[in-house]
């Protein structure tokens, strides 16, 4: 099964560190990483897409993503 994550956050070095645990938990980046700023909280928020193949597990919309 191949899952989908977006990961979002303030342009902080808590966001790298999390896509970066995630690399090392093996995620694969898909796609450029997304950049817009939040009007109502005045912060730029980052966004990026990572997918990963878990054999042996069937998809269910109950399953954690992130912990795959």
């Amino acid at each position: 099964m191949k899952v989908y994550r977006f990961i979002t956050g303030p342009d902080d070095s808590k966001f790298c560190h999390r896509v970066t645990e995630a690399l090392n938990k093996g995620w694969e980046l898909a796609g450029s990483p997304s950049y817009a700023f939040n009007a109502a909280s005045g912060v730029m928020h980052c966004g990026q897409a990572v997918t990963k193949m878990v054999e042996g597990k069937d998809y269910h919309p109950d399953m954690k993503l992130g912990e795959q």
